[in-house]
């Protein structure tokens, strides 16, 4: 389980965030409402000799993920004048009225050095209005850390230009069937890196992230039975959580700490969410109705919870107090609303709607006003999940004709696909960043 996948880098040093705090000219909130215009240029040997794959795959890296945000707009590198083949990783040793010319606003330099398998990299991001350094950061670590290295970077600058920093350095959890059974597996937030983490040669589903990342929880029929299960990630040493008769499904791990998880049981013949310990005893019974009470998910203080229900005939979007109390619809409209996700700041609930023999993502604030649709188009797009910025949702699509795994601006714009694998994916889940 522990290979170069999992290995961790360090960064040494981060250079002083001054020139950020103090008011850069440079500022952005959210897509749509300005465009910076950003030059990566490719980053260069600071010892021994080029390595044009390693400069390559960082600035790819580097630039999916800023395209991706929204916030900006990349600089042709055709256009690059001479200094761009110069390293400049201080301010003086930056012609930034070469950049100015080209209309760039935010510049990222920087340069690599690699010694057997010993990786390290100088990352800037600079003002170029203003001829300034906005944030850097070297990071050290061995090759196979070289996307994690970009991701890092990425995520560092959009905290240098929002104030909030990014998710790129995470991961997505999904199920998939290459094996020809369902597993459990692990890639980067744009794809990469992807691996099987189960190999239960049976069905595995509804894989969630612990508050800290360390675990994840996932209902596996390896048994026979719908048991809940948890993973520890670097490890990969599995434990039982809940194995009562019936369902064990969709367990969600409680905010903030992740002491407790919600997840449904059918013991007692009916489907309802209940509140168990990490050790499977149950704290609380949640739901009490007729009806089928399936996929909770938690507000982000941990106080509330989603879940669907068709106690009212068909399934609908219900809130509920965690200590209980009277359950409150939110979806009004449509027949079949499913899967809900809260927002990481607590202000909206994405949730997908059967209609037209298809699903499509929405989103709705808990008190059940403002609902907007996100997708359109060919195919079913459901189990949305939020990244933990609030920037994105990730989810699965059949728009190409199988499963696959997408993500999306958390206003339905900028959709792209992230999985490759063969076979269907699905069951996304957005972790903590790493």
């Amino acid at each position: 389980m522990k290979s170069a996948f999992w290995s961790v880098f360090l960064v040494l040093a981060t250079l002083p965030l001054s020139w950020s705090a103090q008011g850069a000219a440079i500022e952005v909130r959210a897509p749509g409402q300005q465009v910076i215009p950003l030059a990566v240029t490719r980053f260069l040997p600071t010892a021994g000799g080029p390595l044009p794959e390693v400069a390559r795959e960082f600035q790819e890296v580097i630039q999916n993920d800023l395209e991706f945000s929204g916030l900006f707009r990349l600089i042709d590198p055709e256009a690059f004048l001479a200094d761009a083949g110069r390293l400049g990783l201080e301010s003086a040793q930056v012609d930034f009225q070469q950049w100015r010319l080209l209309g760039t606003e935010a510049l990222i330099k920087g340069g690599y050095s690699l010694e057997g398998d010993g990786l390290v990299v100088e990352a800037r991001l600079f003002d170029a209005l203003r001829g300034r350094l906005l944030t850097g950061q070297r990071y050290t670590g061995r090759r196979a850390d070289l996307r994690a290295m970009a991701h890092a970077f990425a995520d560092q600058v959009l905290k240098a230009l929002t104030g909030d920093i990014g998710a790129f350095r995470a991961k997505i959890a999904y199920i998939n069937d290459q094996t020809g059974f369902k597993e459990l597996y692990m890639m980067d937030t744009d794809g990469g890196n992807a691996q099987r983490l189960t190999s239960h040669r049976s069905l595995v589903l509804n894989p969630d992230f612990s508050p800290q990342g360390k675990e994840l929880a996932f209902t596996s029929y390896r048994s026979g039975n719908p048991d809940l299960l948890r993973m520890e990630v670097y490890s990969g040493r599995e434990a039982r959580i809940s194995s009562r008769k019936g369902l064990n499904i969709a367990g969600r791990y409680r905010p903030p700490d992740g002491g407790e998880l919600a997840l449904t049981t059918s013991e007692d013949g009916n489907a309802d969410i209940f509140i168990i310990g990490i050790d499977g005893r149950i704290s609380r019974r949640v739901t009490n109705s007729w009806g089928i009470d399936v996929d909770p998910s938690w507000s982000p203080d941990g106080r509330r919870l989603a879940f669907v229900s068709d106690r009212l005939g068909n399934p609908q979007i219900f809130v509920v107090d965690a200590q209980g109390g009277q359950e409150r619809r939110i979806t009004q409209a449509g027949s079949y609303n499913a899967t809900p996700a809260w927002s990481p700041d607590g202000e909206r609930i994405a949730f997908s709607r059967l209609e037209g023999g298809r699903f499509d993502i929405y989103t709705i604030r808990s008190d059940g006003s403002d609902e907007r649709r996100l997708t359109f188009g060919a195919g079913s797009k459901e189990h949305p999940r939020w990244s933990p910025d609030g920037r994105f949702l990730v989810y699965s699509s059949t728009q190409g004709g199988k499963r696959e795994i997408f993500a999306m601006r958390a206003d339905g714009s900028g959709s792209r696909r992230i999985s490759s694998a063969a076979g269907n994916s699905f069951h996304p889940a957005w972790s903590v960043r790493w």
